[in-house]
C-alpha cells in the first residue's frame, strides 16, 4: 500500500515541474527577438520629408565629373532629371569603392545606389532594383601590339589580340574589387576548364583602363559603354572582346523599399520615351566629344583643372580670404570662365562688372583676366564692408555678399527689413531673407513702406546664390584645394 507521504511528495514534484516549465516558457517568450517591420515607403517618405535625395555614384569620365566648371555626367544628369521630377534637391556622394557604397546604403547614409549596377540574381537578393537604365556587356580591355599604327593590315593587329575565351587561360586580369567582373571570370575559368588569374584591385575601373594603356597591367574588364569612351582617348587599347551576354544596368535601393523603386520606375518609363533620354545617352556614349572631355585639361577626373584661369582665381581668392573654389563658382556663374563676354546690360568679363564698377577701378575692355579678377574681388570687399555687422555667421555673410553682388546691397537690405516685419531672422539667408528677396518682385511687397529700393527680379538673385553654393559644394568634393 502507497503511503500518504509518498503521494504528497509525488504531487509536490509535479507542481514544481509545472512551475519550472511555465517559467521556462515565459523566459523563452521574453528572449524571442523583436521583429521590426520597416515600411516599404520608409525611404521615400524620408526623401519627401527632407525634400532631398541622397545618392551615391562613382567618379568617372562618363558618370560624374566637372568639365570646364560645370558638373556633368550620365548618372548626374539622370539624377538631376529625377529630382526635378519630384521637385526636390540632390545631394550626391562620390564613392567608387563598391563595398563602401553598399555599406552607405545599408546604414542609411544614402537612399540610392546610382552607379550603373549590373543586375544579377545574387544582387536581387540584396537590393531592390529599378527598371534597366540600359543594357551593356562586360568586355576585355587589352593593349594593341607595339607599333600597331605602322601595321599594314587589320589582320596583323588581330593576330596579337585575345578573341577566344580559351586564350584567357593563364592570363593575369586585374578587376575592380567588389564588382561582378570577378564572378564572370570565375565562370569563364570553369567553362574553359583552365585557370584565369584574377587580381582584385582597389583602383577604379577607368584607372585600371589607364593602367592597361600605360603597360602597367596587361588586362582588365569593364562595362562596354565605359570601355568604348576610354578607347576614344587611349588609341592603343582594344575593347572588342565580349566576356558576357548583354546585361541589365540599373539603380538600387534597400531591399523591400518598393515605394522609392516604384516612383523611380514611373519616372523612368516616362523619361525613356523622350528625345532627351536618347540625346543624353548619345552625348556620353556615342558622341566623339566624350573622348575629348576625357583628354581635356579642364576636367576634374583626368585634368584636375577648372579653367585656364585657376591660378589667377587662386591669387584673387587669397585677397578675399576665400576658398578659391568658391570664387571659381562665382566666376563660372557670371561668365562661364569667358574673359571677353558682355551681357545685354553692359556687364563685362569674368566677373561681369558693370560699366560704373569698371570705371571705378580704372578698367576697360582691354583688361586681362588678372585685372578683371582683382577689380571684382576689390568690389566684393567694398560690399562686404557695408553688410550689417549683425550678420556674424561666416557662411551667412557669404550668401548675403553674393546676393548683394548680384542685385545690389539696397535690395538685400530691403529684404532684411521685410524679414523683420514678417517674423523671420534678418541675419539668416536660407529660408528667411531669401524668401523675402523672392517677394520683392510682387507689387504687394515692393510697395511696402519698409522697402526703399522698389522692384527687383528676386528669383534671379535667389537662384544666383543657390547655384553658386551648390556648385561650390560640388567643386569641394571633386577638385583639390591646392
Amino acid at each position: 500500500m502507497i503511503s500518504k507521504a509518498f503521494v504528497s511528495l509525488f504531487f509536490l514534484l509535479i507542481l514544481f515541474s509545472s512551475c519550472t516549465n511555465t517559467q521556462h516558457k515565459q523566459e523563452t517568450k521574453q528572449q524571442k527577438p523583436i521583429q521590426v517591420v520597416i515600411s516599404k515607403n520608409a525611404v521615400l517618405d524620408s526623401i519627401l520629408s527632407r525634400r532631398k535625395l541622397k545618392a551615391v555614384t562613382d567618379y568617372g569620365s562618363v558618370s560624374y565629373l566637372i568639365y570646364r566648371g560645370e558638373p556633368i555626367g550620365y548618372q548626374y544628369e539622370l539624377l538631376k532629371d529625377f529630382t526635378r521630377y519630384l521637385n526636390i534637391e540632390l545631394e550626391l556622394v562620390v564613392e567608387s569603392n563598391m563595398n563602401k557604397s553598399i555599406e552607405m546604403l545599408n546604414n542609411g547614409t544614402v537612399d540610392l545606389l546610382a552607379m550603373g549596377l549590373t543586375v544579377t540574381n545574387e544582387r536581387n537578393n540584396q537590393f531592390s532594383f529599378t527598371l534597366p537604365i540600359f543594357t551593356t556587356r562586360q568586355v576585355l580591355v587589352q593593349r594593341k601590339p607595339d607599333g600597331f599604327e605602322k601595321m599594314k593590315t587589320a589582320d596583323e593587329i588581330e593576330s596579337h589580340l585575345l578573341r577566344n575565351h580559351l586564350q584567357l587561360a593563364g592570363c593575369n586580369i586585374n578587376v575592380q574589387a567588389g564588382t561582378v567582373f570577378s564572378k564572370r571570370l570565375n565562370s569563364l575559368s570553369d567553362e574553359i576548364a583552365d585557370t584565369i588569374n584574377i587580381i582584385s584591385d582597389d583602383r577604379e575601373i577607368e584607372e585600371l583602363i589607364t593602367a592597361v594603356a600605360n603597360s602597367e597591367i596587361d588586362y582588365t574588364v569593364a562595362d562596354e559603354h565605359v570601355a568604348k569612351v576610354n578607347a576614344r582617348y587611349y588609341r592603343n587599347i582594344d575593347v572588342k572582346t565580349a566576356l558576357s551576354f548583354p546585361q541589365k544596368i540599373a539603380w538600387a535601393a534597400k531591399k523591400g523599399q518598393t515605394g522609392l523603386i516604384d516612383t523611380l520606375n514611373v519616372w523612368l518609363k516616362k523619361f525613356n520615351k523622350t528625345l532627351q533620354s536618347r540625346l543624353l545617352y548619345n552625348k556620353y556614349f556615342k558622341n566623339i566629344r566624350s573622348g575629348k572631355i576625357v583628354k581635356s585639361r579642364y576636367n576634374s577626373y583626368t585634368g584636375g583643372k577648372l579653367s585656364p584661369f585657376d591660378d589667377e582665381i587662386k591669387d584673387a581668392a587669397m585677397t578675399l580670404g576665400w576658398d578659391w573654389r568658391l570664387l571659381a563658382s562665382l566666376v563660372y556663374q557670371e561668365s562661364g570662365f569667358k574673359p571677353n563676354v558682355k551681357s545685354w546690360a553692359g556687364a563685362y568679363g569674368l566677373m561681369q562688372l558693370m560699366p560704373g564698377v569698371m570705371e571705378k577701378y580704372n578698367l576697360d575692355s582691354t583688361a586681362g583676366a588678372a585685372e578683371q579678377l582683382n577689380a571684382g574681388t576689390r568690389h566684393l570687399i567694398y560690399i562686404s564692408n557695408q553688410l550689417p555687422r549683425e550678420i556674424t555667421d561666416s557662411t551667412e555673410q557669404i550668401k548675403f555678399l553674393l546676393a548683394s553682388y548680384n542685385c545690389g546691397l539696397g535690395h538685400v537690405l530691403d529684404a532684411r527689413r521685410l524679414a523683420i516685419k514678417h517674423g523671420k531672422n534678418p541675419n539668416i539667408w536660407t529660408n528667411n531673407v531669401d524668401s523675402c528677396i523672392l517677394n520683392l518682385s510682387e507689387k504687394e511687397y515692393y510697395h511696402d513702406p519698409v522697402v526703399y529700393n522698389g522692384y527687383v527680379r528676386g528669383n534671379e538673385t535667389f537662384n544666383f546664390v543657390e547655384e553658386i553654393i551648390e556648385r561650390y559644394n560640388i567643386y569641394r568634393e571633386l577638385i583639390d584645394m591646392q
